[in-house]
């Protein structure tokens, strides 16, 4: 659960970091084409990059450390109670995040079906690649794969042969996959609002395309123009299709007046590689420490200490330990060295796994010592460990972790405790260093006051409707004076934007200037990391010759 959790994480913020390079380094640029292409492989590299893990191993030599475990105290460890909602939250969030998955995919299901009840039963004309669907709906324009669906009774022949060119773009370039695409990932990624706003963004830059091609193939952009605004009276559509009208109209006119974006822009699209590769650096790769090679202790085991003991017997016990070798333990520690070992309290969960256990020890000169572990996970092995030294003494001990075949010293102290001692340093290895953060933030926005834009009238809903018909078309030879009147302020307003984009460009020229020094500042600092890293190595295997030393010389 935690790994699939830590997944849909880093996916949800490669998916952010996709969108707001785009957002605040793409989306005035003009590039439509290469554009699409960078929020597609924003979707895939960001369900791909989780998986790519660079795995580096470094072998170290076994840690030794200096503790002190009193005796004759208890250690206990008690479960705090816990409400109903904490035991079962996880649950509680999985049943959350599919059964608002099943709406949305149901929301989805309904949308393919009311599509179908569009199409069926209509007449369907093929040319070429294109099947075109002329239906009596008040609906607007809109094409999924092959199929073009419009009503002809809505619009003069010059508007039916501009919204046709511009379906057909849609069409022969497949945008419908990209639609759902982006729709999936809203249904998988529904909590982050970033996908959301990501799958708007593919939208609108899809209708870029479709605006840009088709006005290579329509000498009056104009009419073009105007043809975009009659369409916003349609307001039925279909969610999983390519719409005429689906981005903002000021918008699509601003991009349709905009001039071409200079080529050395396209360097824009590489400033995301070292933001990927910081990603990798940061959270993708996984350091493995491997000990030295040795020999695995089971029961029975011989190793000299510090001490000079002759004997070292480690009874070891695991989560997978069963009662009957918990029983076994306790005749051999009773027959072979005289401790009386009791194991009660003991718990398994369902995979009857050892979740919680008591251990009495009681040794022959009478001193006890107790341990005592519960909770709802699996326990640590642990281990009775018991050291014949030369003079025929045995010294017993409780070691808890992972290295129970590393059984250590034990000696009596006046105060009763039982004190261990194992000496070494271990080389720490350097601490890399941190990247610095890509620029962002607010940028200038244009003063200017749109408000006095004409609105287009409303589209009868009976086309049938002959008085309704002749008003609005009345209506709409009025709007298109006021537009032509407007046109002027439209011109001012695609200046101003212009000097935005001008302030803007300097901006993040700017910014991007300081981004760079901080990052060959933060190379510099990665070439010394690696250099530190390569002397960490040294150190290492120096520590480890040291540490062979250490074990022949206490032989």
């Amino acid at each position: 659960m935690e790994a699939i959790f830590i997944y849909i994480l880093k996916t949800s913020g490669l998916i952010t970091l996709f969108y707001l390079a785009y957002y605040f380094l793409l989306r005035k640029e003009t590039f439509f084409n290469s554009n699409r292409w960078f929020l597609l492989s924003g979707l895939i590299t960001s369900i791909v990059l989780p998986f790519v893990v660079y795995t580096k191993i470094v072998w170290v030599a076994p840690i030794r450390t200096n503790f002190t475990l009193p005796i004759n105290t208890t250690t206990q460890t008690i479960p705090v109670e816990q409400s109903w909602f904490d035991t079962h939250l996880n649950l509680c969030l999985v049943l959350l995040y599919v059964s608002i998955i099943s709406i949305l995919l149901l929301k989805f299901a309904f949308d393919f079906y009311s599509l179908k009840r569009v199409i069926k039963g209509q007449t369907i004309q093929n040319q070429s690649d294109f099947k075109f669907v002329d239906v009596s709906e008040n609906i607007a324009p809109f094409s999924f794969f092959s199929y073009i669906v419009y009503n002809s009774s809505l619009y003069n022949s010059t508007e039916l042969e501009n919204i046709l060119e511009h379906e057909k773009i849609h069409s022969e370039q497949n945008h419908t996959t990209d639609v759902l695409i982006s729709r999936i990932f809203c249904i998988v990624f529904w909590f982050n609002p970033i996908v959301w706003l990501y799958k708007k963004a593919i939208m609108q830059n899809l209708e870029f395309i479709a605006d840009a091609e088709a006005l290579k193939k329509i000498a009056d952009k104009k009419a073009y123009q105007y043809t975009l605004l009659k369409i916003t009276t349609h307001e039925n559509c279909v969610a999983i299709t390519n719409h005429f009208y689906q981005s903002l109209i000021k918008k699509r006119i601003v991009m349709l007046n905009k001039n071409q974006s200079k080529k050395k822009n396209y360097l824009k699209y590489a400033l995301i590689l070292p933001v990927l590769g910081a990603f990798i650096f940061l959270f993708q790769v996984k350091v493995i420490a491997q000990e030295k090679e040795q020999k695995e202790v089971k029961e029975d085991i011989v190793i000299n200490t510090k001490s000079d003991p002759k004997d070292v017997l480690v009874y070891k016990i695991k989560k997978n330990t069963t009662d009957k070798e918990l029983d076994e333990i306790v005749q051999k520690l009773k027959t072979n060295h005289e401790v009386i070992i009791a194991f009660s309290d003991i718990t398994r969960n369902s995979a009857n796994e050892l979740t919680g256990i008591r251990v009495d020890i009681k040794r022959k000169n009478g001193k006890a010592q107790i341990m005592q572990t519960s909770g709802n996970e699996a326990i640590k092995p642990f281990g009775v460990v018991i050291i014949k030294n030369e003079d025929g003494t045995e010294s017993i001990n409780l070691q808890t972790g992972e290295k129970t075949h590393q059984p250590v010293t034990m000696s009596e102290s006046p105060d009763g405790a039982d004190d261990y001692n194992i000496n070494g340093d271990f080389p720490t290895p350097p601490t890399p260093p941190t990247p610095p953060s890509f620029p962002e933030g607010a940028m200038p926005i244009a003063n200017v006051d749109m408000s006095k834009m004409p609105k287009p009238p409303v589209h009868p809903k009976d086309v049938n409707d002959e008085k309704a018909m002749r008003k609005f078309n009345k209506a709409m030879a009025e709007f298109q004076k006021k537009m032509e009147a407007f046109e002027p302020d439209m011109t001012a307003y695609e200046k101003e934007v212009e000097v935005v984009m001008a302030k803007r460009e300097a901006i993040f020229e700017k910014e991007m200037a300081k981004f760079d020094i901080e990052m060959q500042q933060f190379n510099k600092e990665m070439e010394k990391f690696n250099l530190d890293m390569k002397q960490h190595e040294k150190d290492m295997k120096q520590h480890e010759k040291d540490m062979k030393t250490f074990e022949k010389e206490n032989k």
